[in-house]
């Protein structure tokens, strides 16, 4: 069989199933890196999700949040903007819509973007957006949670609509400095908050997925699958030499039946 593996077809083969064999082992270290990523997620959750809420500015500042003040229960007191977005594509049971969202400027002077909730397509599509309820107008309390920004999906742009709740982009659309960090919200104080005739109301966001998913099952697939190649090519070069071998083991004995024949004469 060592001989059969040197040649070049063999070697090849071997080179292949090396080739597998990493590739296995990345695909099920990426799929387990999820599985860990979505159990923090929950940790994360499960710490801040039903805590008291916090001032706003107390974890948000003008950099990036940092991923572990995800969900961080807050609170913001201040005034709307008149300025707001739309984020196109979102999906709420299975419903494509928009998520509403408006900047709020604190008694600081700075200023946070509120994601408001959801509302659903026109009746004609995606062109047709639906008249929605207004964000209050004068002084308001909320609270919410906050998340980190989202990755510019490089769409193209329609004036006053995002293709994801990238901070940067937000920014330059609403002409405003953003805090490095939105806020989902929860509740809201204010004299208005039911829509009015012919409005569709704005629907706040519901409850985190904390599903796992099935990142670590593919990951414990990938592995269990990574010997897979090496199998093959034990098997195929056994394939090829037992005929060659058993050839040689009948020989044998067909030479030493002939030499006790002649011994026996």
């Amino acid at each position: 069989m060592l001989r059969a593996l040197l040649t070049p077809r063999w070697l090849g083969a071997l080179a292949l199933a090396t080739l597998y064999a990493v590739l296995a082992l990345q695909l099920g270290q990426w799929q387990y890196g999820r599985h860990v990523a979505k159990v923090e997620r929950n940790e994360r959750i499960s710490a801040h999700y039903t805590a008291a809420a916090v001032p706003v500015e107390s974890v948000l500042g003008t950099t990036a949040m940092p991923i572990g003040a995800d969900w961080t229960h807050v609170t913001a007191s201040g005034s709307f903007l008149p300025q707001s977005l739309l984020v196109r594509g979102r999906t709420v049971e299975g419903n494509v819509g928009y998520e509403v969202l408006a900047p709020l400027r604190l008694g600081s002077g700075a200023v946070v973007l509120i994601d408001r909730g959801w509302i659903p397509l026109g009746e004609r599509g995606a062109r047709d957006i639906p008249r929605y309820a207004p964000a209050p107008q004068g002084p308001v309390t909320l609270t919410g949670w906050i998340r980190p920004g989202e990755r510019s999906r490089g769409a193209g742009a329609t004036p006053g609509q995002l293709a994801s709740i990238d901070l940067v982009e937000a920014a330059a659309a609403l002409d405003v400095p953003l805090l490095g960090g939105y806020v989902q919200l929860e509740s809201l104080s204010s004299d208005r908050t039911i829509a009015s005739a012919g409005e569709v109301p704005v629907v706040p966001l519901g409850k985190p997925d904390r599903s796992l998913g099935t990142h670590q099952a593919y990951a414990y697939q990938w592995w269990l699958t990574l010997p897979l190649g090496f199998v093959l090519v034990i098997l195929g070069i056994r394939r090829e030499v037992q005929p060659q071998h058993s050839a040689d083991a009948l020989a044998s004995r067909r030479r030493t039946s002939r030499i006790w024949d002649d011994e026996d004469e």
